[in-house]
This record gives C-alpha cells, sequence and structure tokens, in this order.
C-alpha cells in the first residue's frame, strides 16, 4: 500500500503546482472578463476566450465557487477578488423578480434565456456556500441562501417527491444531485437547520427511485412518479454520475451514521467501475442499462469523479480493501493528468476520442469546479 500511497502523494503534488501556478492564474487572467465582469464561458487552447459569447448561469457561479475553493485552498493570488465575480455578476444580469437566476445572457449581459433551471439554481446555492465557508470580509450568503431555497420549495416541489425541472426532461436525478450537494455544503456553515432536512429529502428520494433496486446502479431520467422514462431515456446510465453520487452518499452516510447509505455507495461505485474502458483506462460517457456503451467518448468531469469517489471509500474501507480503492484513485487521477496536458499550461482537453486522440476545441470554464474538487479531495485524503 505504501507504494500506492507514494505515487498518488506524488501525482497529487504535481496536480497542486498545475493549479496554483497555471490555471488559477491564467482563468483569472484571461478567463475573467475585467471589463463587463462575470466569467467567459471558453478559453482557446492559446489562451484567448471566443469573442461574444453567450454566458451559462452554471458557468459564473462554479467560477465563483472555484475561487472560493482555491482561497481555502491557500492560493496567494486574488481569489479574495476572483471568488465574487461570478456571483456579483449573477445578481447583476441573472436575478429574476421571484428571486431565482435565468440561465443565460449575452456577452454583454442581455438575457437570451428566462427559464429558471433547478440544476442552475442548485449551483448558486453551492457557490454561496463556498463563499460563505471561505470567510471574504463582509460576507454572509445565509439569507441569501434561505431565501433562494425558500423559493424552490415554493415552487418546484412535486407531489411524488423531490423536485421538477424547468426545461428538458422535468424528472430527473442530475438536479438533485446538485441540490445535494449545495445542501450538503451549507450543513458545514448552517448546522441544524432546513439544509440537513433537504439533504435527508433527497438522499431518502434517490435509495427509493433513482437507484435500480436490483443493481444497484443510478438511472438518469423518470416519469412523474419517478419510475424510469419510457423509451431510451430511461435506460441510460452514466459511469460518472454513479461515482458523483458515490461520493454524496458516502458523505451523508457518515454524517447520518446510516449504513444503508454507505453501502449504495459502494454498490454504486463498483457498478460505475463498469464504465471504465479498458483499453484507455477511462470512464466513458453513456452506458444502457445492460452496461453496453452507448457513448464512447469519455469527458473530463467523469475521471475526477472516479478519483473523488475512490479516495472517499478508501478512508473509511477495511485495511484488505483500501490499497484497492487507492489504486483505483490513483489510476483515474492518471487518466485525468492526460487531460491537462495541453501547450499552454493551465488549460485541459474535453473530449477523448475511442481512437484515444482529444477533440481539438477550447476549454470549457464550467469543467474548472469539477477539477478543483478532485484537487481538493486528494488533499484532503492524503493531508497536505
Amino acid at each position: 500500500m505504501e507504494n500506492v500511497e507514494v505515487r498518488l502523494r506524488a501525482l497529487a503534488a504535481k496536480f497542486e503546482q498545475w493549479l496554483m501556478d497555471d490555471a488559477l492564474p491564467l482563468w483569472w487572467e484571461r478567463g475573467a472578463d475585467h471589463d463587463r465582469g462575470g466569467f467567459h464561458e471558453l478559453l482557446g487552447q492559446d489562451g484567448q476566450p471566443p469573442p461574444n459569447l453567450a454566458r451559462r448561469a452554471r458557468v459564473q457561479s462554479r467560477q465563483s465557487y472555484v475561487y472560493a475553493t482555491a482561497g481555502m485552498l491557500g492560493w496567494s493570488g486574488p481569489w479574495q477578488e476572483a471568488a465574487p465575480q461570478g456571483l456579483d455578476y449573477l445578481e447583476k444580469h441573472y436575478r429574476r423578480s421571484d428571486g431565482q437566476y435565468c440561465t443565460l445572457v449575452s456577452h454583454d449581459g442581455v438575457v437570451l434565456d428566462e427559464t429558471t433551471l433547478l440544476y442552475d439554481q442548485a449551483f448558486v446555492l453551492l457557490a454561496m456556500a463556498a463563499l460563505q465557508t471561505a470567510l471574504l470580509d463582509g460576507v454572509d450568503f445565509k439569507n441569501s441562501a434561505h431565501t433562494l431555497l425558500g423559493r424552490i420549495l415554493q415552487t418546484r416541489r412535486h407531489k411524488a417527491g423531490g423536485f421538477v425541472e424547468s426545461a428538458g426532461y422535468r424528472f430527473q436525478s442530475n438536479p438533485h444531485m446538485h441540490l445535494l450537494e449545495a445542501a450538503l455544503a451549507w450543513c458545514d456553515v448552517d448546522p441544524g437547520s432546513l439544509w440537513d432536512a433537504l439533504a435527508d429529502e433527497i438522499v431518502a428520494l434517490c435509495l427509493a427511485k433513482f437507484v435500480d433496486a436490483k443493481g444497484g446502479f443510478l438511472r438518469e431520467f423518470f416519469d412523474e412518479n419517478w419510475l424510469p422514462h419510457d423509451g431510451s431515456p430511461g435506460h441510460i446510465v452514466e459511469p460518472g454520475h454513479q461515482f458523483e453520487w458515490a461520493w454524496l452518499l458516502e458523505r451523508w452516510g457518515r454524517m447520518r451514521g446510516d449504513d444503508r447509505a454507505r453501502a449504495a455507495a459502494r454498490k454504486m461505485f463498483a457498478q460505475g467501475q463498469r464504465g471504465i474502458a479498458k483499453d484507455r483506462d477511462v470512464a466513458v460517457d453513456e452506458l444502457s442499462d445492460d452496461f453496453a456503451v452507448m457513448r464512447a467518448t469519455a469527458r473530463l468531469w467523469p475521471q475526477t469523479e472516479r478519483t473523488k469517489a475512490a479516495l472517499i471509500l478508501s478512508q473509511s474501507a477495511p485495511a484488505d480493501q483500501r490499497e484497492t480503492y487507492l489504486c483505483e484513485a490513483y489510476a483515474a487521477a492518471s487518466a485525468l493528468w492526460r487531460y491537462l496536458q495541453t501547450p499552454m499550461p493551465g488549460l485541459w482537453r474535453d473530449k477523448l476520442m475511442p481512437d484515444g486522440t482529444f477533440v481539438e476545441e477550447p476549454a470549457p470554464a464550467s469543467t474548472f469546479y469539477h477539477i478543483i474538487c478532485c484537487i481538493a479531495s486528494l488533499r484532503q485524503t492524503l493531508g497536505d
């Protein structure tokens, strides 16, 4: 075990150096819009933002989360200036009169889509929790977060439990996953409140409806009774989400002393492993519920979630299983490292093709949230 821990620590040190020296400075210098405010959607592989792109709400909140987390990790750059930038831009351009945030504005702040997605509201809540935790001077987001959650509870509750998405498939597990992530983040800074109840409710729905009772894997799309959606959407299984939910269920299970949730996390992790392409050692994008590969491309973000889940499960695994999880974490992190090898340090590739080549395209800002979460998880498991 010592050997894999030594190798994992060495790799974690490379990630931290890349983060502190390359990625955080680059995405603040060029990924932030220092004229209009907010953050750009993309950076080209030359480090320049493509001009005049529309901006999704999730990018603004995620980048605020990134720089608040950077401060907590000890980045010496101007994180106290960077962290509020996305949330400030959201307040100015995305916040509607009903207190929720629309999904899309133009590069110069004109609303293009007034839809308020549950997915986007969850990331606003997560960013608020991160800024609250980072203890920025004069920052107190508790009332704002309570107000936004109140609107969600008031307008999005579903009679069969859970919450309804506003566009596309209305009954999805994914927005609930990020709402749970936000609730757990708020539990750390605002304990004993409605956040605990929200987290408990989402986990109960997940275990009862989102997870296949026989297979132990998570589904994505449902009908109004939280039964699998008709047709192909009801059969979709995403390996990345198996890992991401496993990470969250293990955290909640520890908090509540709930062995059922923790067992579900281990089972979900094992099912996610069935989506790892052995020739590339990466988690692919999509399976069917018979575990046939439906999309063999492998985006960056599932590799971060595979790493995080393996790390957290290693922490409390029996001695004879800990090494197995650490080996899996090392394999996942090694795969992730390949995505970060770009001509300009601090950028990334997003899509690995079945033939082992990366798609030549700009780096999406939205991915930074996944990467920094992974690096924080490496530090949390391995120490400084």
